[in-house]
């Protein structure tokens, strides 16, 4: 054997430790010829179709309905035929009982800002960030039934079983976070809303691109964290355990969605069970930016937590966060049909300082340019009375306004008739609501397609076009 000096030793030692180095780079890009391929994760960040106005959306979403000609869209011909049937609409098309009169709003309508935007009293905290709102007055949707009209604006369909506006941009654009989940909802305290979990499904896309629910406080998952005496170094081999275990199952067994899902919930579970307390830990913020949202204050401590956890999870890459105001039936909601104004007294308050924190906060740390806030609810309300103190549901003409995200704000789109029953000037549909969300986010509608029953489906499968004017 020939005699090998200690210089050769060292040498051919240290190349050996590169060499190792190497194969570790090279097994991590599945180049080695032996080296298993790893399936790729579905939510790998993609690019978009052209540059993007926005990164990520948060969705207030106000649920029951509220009334466009109390807040956002004031009409003096209530004032002066108040107590009058509403003539020359044709036939009054109602979701509870007969048509009523005529029914003047209670609340006194101010001005705001450069752009003189008007809001109503409830609303004043909001109505001063009003330079920053694109108001749209001309909404239309399909249903004056909650559950199908909800499915509608949260997934482009009245029927439950497709996918929701977060899944599409989940499946367009993929994350940019490995540690918490790419579309989060957060529902009101008293419930969620009527259709339950299929309004933030997947739909027939895979499992991956389903919404999760947090709840608010420092376990944002139930059966998040592990018992204090698991061992985390046991616990990642415990993991990796079971997904050696899946793995194999899918290999057998290609094309399970599901199983697709569970394998990437496992790995993002173990993350999240260091990232989202964290991420949900208001307790790090200052006194300042708590009291910005009202949180402290009983009224509106809860959905200044939901609103102030949002910004906290698009500062960490979180793509989608939808947030709903108001649960369960009737007054809990904003389904204002038997008291319109101690409804919308109540769900006001509630918002408004949270809303308006939410704004100024993004916009102060330089997250309003691209965050895309979206305000509204399934439908609107009706200019007519019900049971002589409410409002019913209004398909026909409502109010959603956007902020941030690229959109140019202290302008009004679109208007309602004279008492704001029906879209007349501009009116635009849901799916135009959606082409245009999609497009602050850099997709095009048309392109964005998942082939399922036969044919390319699209979020906005029966029409519809960006608004354009919403942009700078």
């Amino acid at each position: 054997m020939k005699n090998i000096t200690r210089r050769d030793l060292i040498f051919r030692a240290g190349a050996g430790f590169g060499g190792l180095a190497l194969a570790t780079l090279l097994d991590g890009d599945g180049l080695l010829a032996d080296a298993p391929q790893k399936r790729p994760n579905p939510l790998a960040s993609r690019p978009s179709h052209f540059p993007a106005k926005a990164k990520s959306v948060i969705f207030l979403f106000m649920y029951g309905g509220p009334s466009q000609v109390d807040l956002f869209d004031p009409k003096p011909e209530l004032a002066r035929f108040h107590g009058k049937p509403m003539t020359g609409k044709g036939q009054i098309e109602v979701f509870f009982g007969n048509p009523g009169n005529l029914m003047a709003s209670p609340y006194e309508f101010k001005k705001y800002g450069q752009s003189g935007i008007e809001a109503s009293e409830l609303f004043p905290h909001v109505g001063a960030r009003a330079d920053d709102l694109c108001v749209i007055r001309s909404l239309y949707t399909t249903s004056n039934n909650h559950s199908p009209a909800i499915f509608m604006m949260n997934s482009g369909n009245m029927r439950p079983g497709n996918p929701s506006l977060g899944s599409w941009l989940g499946y367009g654009l993929g994350s940019v976070n490995e540690n918490l989940p790419a579309y989060i909802v957060m529902y009101d305290w008293r419930g969620g809303p009527i259709g339950g979990a299929p309004n933030w499904s997947s739909g027939f896309m895979p499992a991956a691109f389903q919404g999760t629910p947090f709840r608010s406080g420092s376990t944002p998952i139930v059966d998040l964290n592990p018992p204090k005496w698991v061992d985390p170094h046991r616990q990642r081999r415990e993991v990796d355990f079971i997904q050696k275990l899946n793995q194999e199952h899918l290999d057998a067994h290609p094309g399970s969605s599901d199983l697709e899902a569970r394998i990437a919930s496992y790995e993002l579970a173990f993350q999240m069970q260091t990232h989202a307390p964290e991420a949900v830990d208001l307790e790090k913020e200052s006194e300042a930016t708590k009291k910005l949202y009202g949180i402290g204050e009983k009224t509106t401590d809860y959905f200044g937590r939901q609103c102030l956890t949002a910004r906290r999870l698009v500062e960490r890459g979180v793509r989608f966060v939808q947030l709903y105001s108001g649960g369960g039936h009737q007054q809990e909601s904003w389904d204002a049909h038997y008291g319109l104004d101690e409804n919308h007294r109540l769900h006001c308050a509630e918002t408004d300082k949270p809303i308006a924190g939410l704004l100024a906060d993004l916009k102060a740390r330089g997250l309003l340019d691209e965050t895309l806030v979206v305000w509204g609810g399934e439908f609107g309300r009706m200019p007519i009375s019900q049971s002589a103190i409410g409002r019913d549901h209004n398909p026909h003409g409502f109010t959603m306004w956007l902020a941030g995200g690229g959109v140019k704000g202290g302008q009004v789109i679109g208007a309602t008739d004279e008492f704001g029953y029906k879209a007349a000037e501009e009116p635009y549909s849901v799916h135009d609501l959606h082409a245009t969300l999609l497009h602050a986010l850099g997709l095009d509608h048309r392109k964005l397609t998942y082939y399922y029953g036969g044919r390319d489906q699209r979020l906005t499968n029966f029409g519809g076009d960006p608004i354009l004017k919403v942009f700078a």
